[in-house]
């Protein structure tokens, strides 16, 4: 079994697994926008995100000698060690139940702010739990600072929503406005979006299928952070936001954050056994068995919940069936790559926390740096907008870069328990 001992090594992994867990938020969002369901992709992102650990479990996992303080991965399958593998369990139902609902978030509160919230309350609320299952092995004089910076991001994030929320009713009032003029009549948005599209949406799936080329073509030419974008967007998309309520994307997030929290707690638990629940001469579990169980539990809880919203979706997107989902091929080896960079980056912070302790692995927490990057490339996300959401972005972006190399900065040498 391949372990990582050494401070430099871990910061390496947290590095690269800051990159793989920025990213694959981005190419799912990418698919929402496109039209494809949520259920469908969410589907197909579970399996291969299974398959990583699978993988490393396979590779990683049997690197070396099998000894018994250290077995292989495939040794300890066989071992007493349920208390452990429970816990490993519990902390894949929460990331399921998290990442599910931070899919939904994107739609609403969109990827920058949605990445910067359920982060920082994760980094709030799992990382004082981490240091406290790791004997505190973390410097606390440079930890908690760090964990104060991702607690005043959280809070600039919900203000950068609130001030691009009003900033895109602004523009669509004013488009209102001119349109009513123009027109010499009293208009709805119902009426303005009509003008806009200059054609009424496509009334089911199949229709919108075969519109997509089109509809892709012509948001292709309209300039970002506009109204017309807007509403473009809006009618293209699987999940509809135009005039939803702030709180409904916010409890969104929050709930997702929440559960973001318990996870590496979870595995801390896990593979450290801090509550010494194992029987005896057991020894703990290595972290790719570890992370094998938990990407199992976190599968089965996804594909189960999925093939529910199929037939029974949230927040007005529309109703689906399991031979609608597997006809369904477009953009699916987005959605397998996504799941397969999630479960790199994931397995990578687990390598990093066992060598230098989870409270120091949440630095990849920090991931919105590369979200939001991605987010005003790819999307056109705050084009247009006033000042002062200006203003608050930079604000939450520099106060997350800080807490991340704070963080980082806290790594220290495990001890054993």
């Amino acid at each position: 079994m391949y372990l990582v001992k050494d401070i430099s090594g871990a910061i390496c992994l947290m590095a690269v697994a800051l990159v793989l867990l920025g990213t694959w938020p981005v190419v799912l969002a990418v698919l929402e926008r496109r039209g494809r369901l949520p259920q469908h992709t969410f589907l197909d992102f579970s399996v291969t995100n299974f398959l990583a650990a699978v993988l490393i479990a396979l590779t990683f996992g049997q690197i070396g000698p099998d000894t018994p303080e250290t077995p292989n991965f495939l040794t300890q399958l066989t071992q007493n060690n349920w208390p452990s593998v429970l816990f490993a369990t519990v902390g894949g139902v929460t990331l399921s139940l998290g990442t599910l609902a931070t899919q939904y978030g994107w739609a609403f509160v969109g990827l920058s702010v949605t990445e910067v919230m359920a982060s920082s309350l994760k980094v709030v609320i799992g990382t004082t739990l981490n240091y406290f299952l790791d004997g505190r092995i973390n410097k606390a004089e440079v930890l908690f600072p760090g964990v104060g910076c991702f607690l005043i991001a959280a809070i600039l994030g919900s203000l950068v929503h609130h001030s691009n929320a009003a900033d895109n009713q602004e523009k669509l009032a004013k488009s209102l406005a001119n349109y009513s003029k123009n027109t010499r009549n009293t208009a709805s948005y119902d009426d303005l979006t009509k003008h806009l599209l200059e054609k009424e949406g496509p009334k089911d799936l199949e229709e919108a299928k075969l519109d997509a080329p089109e509809n892709t073509q012509k948001l292709e030419k309209v300039e970002a952070g506009t109204a017309e974008f807007l509403v473009h967007l809006e009618e293209k998309r699987s999940i509809k936001v135009l005039g939803s309520h702030t709180l409904l994307g916010l409890g969104i997030v929050v709930f997702a954050g929440v559960f973001y929290a318990l996870f590496t707690p979870a595995f801390n638990l896990a593979t450290n056994d801090q509550w010494h629940t194992l029987p005896a001469g057991v020894p703990h579990l290595v972290v790719y068995t570890a992370f094998f169980y938990f990407s199992l539990a976190c599968f089965a809880v996804s594909v189960a919940l999925n093939v529910w919203f199929l037939y029974r979706p949230m927040v007005g997107v529309p109703r689906s069936t399991v031979a609608a989902y597997l006809r369904d091929g477009e953009g699916r080896w987005l959605a397998l790559l996504a799941g397969l960079v999630c479960g790199l980056g994931n397995a990578f912070t687990f390598m990093a926390g066992q060598a230098a302790g989870y409270a120091a692995a949440d630095s990849v927490q920090a991931l919105p740096l590369v979200s939001t990057f991605w987010g005003v490339v790819l999307f056109g996300e705050y084009r247009r907008s006033s000042r002062r959401t200006y203003t608050l972005l930079a604000s939450m972006l520099l106060m997350f870069a800080v807490a991340m190399v704070v963080l980082m900065a806290s790594s220290n040498h495990r001890r054993p328990l």
